[in-house]
């Protein structure tokens, strides 16, 4: 199944749900939740509260991330917010700032 892309000169404000994968290449403003896996781009950047199964961020967000799986950060992303979920991956050379929950 292919994934859905918000390209990279796309500006998205509101909210997006959804029952399928996202890949997330340009900015998106409000709220994503989803049943699937959001994969936050290098050249991504997202402002937004995210609920989904697995958040993978190699790009920007600003926000709380509450996933029912997985959350991975990749050594290049920047990631200000709290995290919420049972597995947690932080690579090296992430930037995080926020509190991490892995009560769920």
């Amino acid at each position: 199944m292919a994934n859905t892309v918000i390209g990279s000169s796309i500006v998205i404000d509101g909210e997006i749900t959804g029952d399928e994968d996202l890949v997330v290449q340009g900015t998106v403003k409000g709220k994503i939740q989803l049943k699937e896996s959001l994969y936050v781009e290098s050249s991504g950047v997202v402002e937004a509260d995210i609920e989904t199964q697995n958040t993978e961020v190699s790009g920007q967000v600003t926000g709380n991330i509450t996933a029912t799986d997985k959350v991975e950060l990749k050594s290049e992303c920047r990631m200000v917010g709290d995290i919420k979920a049972p597995r947690i991956l932080i690579a090296d050379g992430a930037s995080f700032k926020g509190n991490v929950d892995m009560d769920v």
